[in-house]
């Protein structure tokens, strides 16, 4: 059994933390700050307003901190196979066989499941049932699958390698592949319009308007583009930022604000997701680089070095290793940060996945 702490152990702060489950002492060079606490909620809102000046890590004295049992592996496991379950159902092998066949070999490899997941925990962070996301977590998981798809054709990243097998185009050639990332985006909506059960068409409408946006040429198209025009050439860290917030972020986005208007979340439900997801979304591209640069092939399940190779900006090569990793580590801070405002029971999923999405190795 894992105990959940909204703090991990591997986080440092720059400051001396002393914390009891009614009281918070830190030091700031000769100044020491006592502050009494009432409530949990209090709690977590006082060590983020106390650290929120740095936004850096600290060590934090692990068995004076309040405690969650949550089984976050068993929560992993349980929920991608409820995700791939739903999946499989989905896409069933049919006429015409080679187009079906080829797009179940990619929508059901051993993939994280990260996003559906997200979506799933978003939905039950605002009191939703799990009913009530699936469609559209399913859904979420055919958009990214189909980005990867096209993602992986040599007319754009040319990849042979992608979940530790070979890419789609390797397999069924580079026409059914494009055929197949189309099929898969057409029928992520037919799905969702089709499948969703005992929610308003209202918020039903207004997911899908969300989701769209995330992926068309404002967001996930838009990121994709500027990475193809940026090859080769010197970017800054504004046009990075952009590159990845739009081609990552947006759909990581989309993800955990769909879930959150599917579980009926209201409107500061619904920003406060939204900023932490935004977090989450950088920080997911932030780590994929310095994977990129740290992992072998056989590691990561995909092509290690390409960016590098191919000359592409990424945050090691703009910042430095240590850098990038500092710059993660303020991310995952802000987005735990948002979570405070909720029930931390109800939260837990979601602080793991930030420190599940920061210390991967693949």
């Amino acid at each position: 059994m894992a105990l959940f702490n909204p703090y991990p152990k591997s986080w440092q702060f720059n400051q001396s933390c002393i914390i009891t489950s009614k009281m918070i002492i830190c030091h700031f060079g000769n100044v020491k700050v006592v502050r009494g606490v009432n409530s949990g909620h209090e709690f977590r809102k006082l060590i983020f307003q106390t650290t929120s000046a740095s936004r850096r890590l600290a060590h934090i004295s692990q068995d004076k901190l309040p405690l969650v049992t949550f089984q976050f592996e068993e929560y992993l496991v349980m929920k991608g196979k409820q995700v791939n379950n739903s999946l499989d159902e989905v896409v069933p092998l049919r006429h015409p066989i080679k187009i079906h066949e080829a797009m179940r070999s990619s929508l059901l490899a051993s993939g994280k499941r990260v996003r559906p997941i997200l979506c799933i925990a978003s939905c039950e962070l605002v009191g939703g049932d799990e009913s009530l996301a699936m469609p559209i977590a399913c859904a979420l998981e055919m958009i990214h699958t189909a980005s990867l798809i096209h993602d992986d054709l040599p007319c754009m990243d040319n990849d042979d390698l992608r979940r530790g097998k070979p890419t789609n185009h390797k397999v069924f050639g580079e026409a059914t592949a494009v055929l197949v990332g189309d099929a898969l985006l057409s029928l992520a909506f037919e799905h969702i319009a089709s499948n969703t059960r005992n929610i308003s068409p209202d918020r039903v409408v207004r997911a899908i308007a969300e989701l769209s946006t995330a992926i068309g040429s404002q967001g996930l198209v838009a990121g994709q583009m500027m990475d193809l025009e940026s090859e080769g050439k010197e970017v800054s860290l504004t046009e990075l930022e952009y590159i990845h917030v739009h081609k990552t972020a947006k759909l990581l986005e989309a993800c955990l604000v769909c879930g959150a208007k599917m579980g009926g979340g209201n409107t500061t439900d619904i920003e406060k997701v939204r900023k932490y997801a935004r977090c989450m979304g950088l920080l997911f591209q932030v780590v994929d680089d310095i994977l990129d640069v740290t992992k072998s092939s056989e590691e990561l399940g995909k092509t290690a070095g390409k960016d590098l190779v191919s000359n592409k900006g990424t945050y090691p090569k703009l910042m430095g290793i240590d850098k990038a990793k500092k710059f993660a580590s303020e991310l995952m801070i802000q987005a735990v940060g948002e979570l405070a405002y909720f029930d931390a029971t109800r939260a837990a999923p979601l602080y793991h996945v930030a420190n599940y999405i920061a210390n991967r190795e693949n």
